[in-house]
């Protein structure tokens, strides 16, 4: 007999690629697809920020309507997942709930819950991954019952399991004529609620440009456009930007994020560019490599305990980072006295998106570069603040740029004033987002205390009045801490051991299991020695890296 389904929506806002969805219509008679807004849920796992709050909320009103726009609709409601969806259950008859599977701590902590809850209704459960191009935990069991602990290794065990599922097919009003979404009589209390509903209005934030639109609709637009503007679609040309540290109309990192844009759907995409190559640009291999990072991550984080943590953290260098909440405040807020570093915080504060290149340098500061403070602290500010912020990813991201696990040459340091006049040697950049330095000399904006006075008045900004002066001697203090990080490293050599790889040279990943040339693995798997982390989602073609020995 047909279920009556209850279909949850976590992350995976879209009608394209969604398995789970799919297969409970296809097993229904009837289904109703719901969202809880569950708000402790979501803060105590994550900082949940304004600019993120509003994406979401766009992006279930998006939902909204490409679920009418096929005979459906989605019911919206406040609360705690267990006591909301008890409730739908009983009222609607329910005999089946579907939801995506996710292997993070406290998405699993939920669908045990669920589980439970089912259990005991007599429910039947349906789930599907769909968040990741591989479930984390075949991959693990591939590996012997360990997560791969180096992308060297992740990619050897790639190399056995093979191609990534393709995308399911999109959701059609023809499902939702065979399997129907019954109307609510008193609808309005299921509607997408607003900003000021839920008390997030009236911030700084709230009068900021909307960058990043949320919902299927635009990163479906932003797919096509991502792939004309490089000249990856027939009769296109690639379009150069200037300075990549702009936001990026074609970015595609938040969509990934909440799930609006399905990742298999754009790694096979990517795959159909490769095999259509005559008549157009083909796409940096590294591209595809950037997603591979973050199923590293996804990985690492789903058998890794305390993954978000140093403390209990069996991969992470326990180090005694400073306890300085001024230092942590001037950071976060763009007081630093760096000019580049302040443009990219206040960038990320604004507009919730920073390029991946600035990500690096204001992590490096903060942590082994320059301010000695805790990755962890660096990665709750990102967590508020970042449209694209991601459990695993994040935290994978910070544990790297610290050299806590991951990244072993740790002697390689960001220059806050070299690393930002390499990249931008105008100081558009800096311009654009630290205003008060707009009228200093491109050879002083990147370090506006060494201008002359009369340079400085006739700019109109005199240093240690009316903008900071630096906070540290960047000398120093990352000569200081390259001395620490090696005396940390030293003790715990073991630890770092366990995400290094015994040689730095490229891998050849075809592994040797007596097979035929038409049976090896896929090439695509192969190790690239300039590739590196997934960096929060690169968006686009890679700036040159520029890394600065401690001086």
């Amino acid at each position: 007999m047909p279920h009556r389904t209850l279909h949850l929506f976590r992350k995976g806002l879209r009608l394209h690629d969604n398995p789970t969805l799919l297969g409970a219509l296809e097993s229904s008679s009837v289904v109703f697809p719901v969202y809880v807004l569950d708000r402790a849920f979501e803060e105590e796992a994550m900082r949940v920020g304004f600019l993120r709050w509003r994406f979401l909320l766009q992006s279930l009103l998006d939902l909204q309507g490409r679920l009418r726009a096929v005979g459906s609709r989605l019911y919206v409601l406040r609360g705690s997942h267990r006591a909301v969806l008890r409730e739908l259950v009983v009222r609607w008859g329910i005999t089946q709930i579907s939801f995506d599977s996710e292997t993070e701590p406290h998405h699993v902590a939920l669908q045990r819950e669920l589980g439970e809850m089912a259990q005991e209704l007599g429910l039947t459960v349906h789930t599907c991954v769909a968040h990741t191009l591989y479930d984390p935990r075949r991959i693990i069991d591939a590996n012997g019952g360990e997560a791969p602990l180096t992308y060297k290794t992740f990619l050897r065990v790639l190399s056995v399991i093979g191609e990534p599922d393709k995308p399911v097919r999109n959701i059609t009003a023809e499902d939702l004529q065979r399997c129907y979404t019954p109307e609510e009589v008193e609808c309005e209390q299921y509607c997408v609620p607003s900003l000021s509903e839920l008390g997030l209005d009236g911030s700084d934030e709230a009068q900021s440009e909307v960058l990043w639109p949320g919902g299927e609709t635009h990163a479906l637009q932003r797919l096509h456009k991502h792939l004309e503007s490089q000249g990856w679609v027939q009769n296109s040309k690639p379009q150069v930007v200037p300075n990549s540290l702009w936001p990026n109309t074609t970015g595609l990192s938040p969509y990934f994020s909440f799930g609006c844009l399905s990742v298999r759907t754009f790694y096979h995409t990517l795959s159909r560019v490769y095999t259509r190559a005559r008549n157009h640009a083909l796409p940096p291999v590294a591209l595809q490599g950037q997603v591979l990072w973050r199923e590293f991550f996804y990985t690492a984080a789903a058998h890794t305990p305390n993954f978000t943590r140093m403390e209990g953290n069996p991969i992470c260098l326990q180090i005694r980072w400073n306890h300085d909440p001024d230092a942590l405040r001037k950071w976060r807020t763009a007081q630093t006295g760096f000019p580049w570093i302040d443009a990219i915080m206040t960038q990320l504060r604004q507009e919730g998106w920073i390029h991946h290149l600035s990500r690096h340098a204001v992590a490096c500061f903060l942590t082994r570069g320059d301010l000695w403070i805790s990755w962890e602290e660096g990665m709750k500010v990102f967590e508020e603040y970042l449209l694209d912020a991601d459990f695993s990813v994040n935290a994978g991201n910070w544990l790297w740029l610290s050299a806590s696990a991951f990244f072993h040459q740790y002697n390689r340091i960001f220059c806050p004033v070299r690393f930002g006049r390499r990249t931008d040697p105008e100081g558009l950049y800096i311009r654009k987002y630290v205003p008060v330095l707009k009228n200093f000399p491109s050879r002083f904006i990147y370090e506006p205390w060494s201008a002359p006075e009369e340079v400085q008045l006739q700019a109109g900004c005199i240093i240690g009045e009316d903008y900071p002066l630096p906070m540290v001697c960047h000398a120093e203090a990352s000569e200081r801490n390259l001395a620490l990080m090696k005396e940390a490293r030293s003790r715990q050599e073991n630890t770092a051991k366990l995400t290094r790889d015994v040689a730095e040279e490229p891998v050849d990943v075809r592994v040797k299991r007596g097979l035929g040339e038409e049976d090896q693995p896929s090439k695509r798997f192969s190790s690239d020695p300039q590739s590196r982390p997934y960096s929060w989602g690169r968006e686009t073609p890679r700036l040159p890296e520029v890394t600065g020995q401690a001086v």
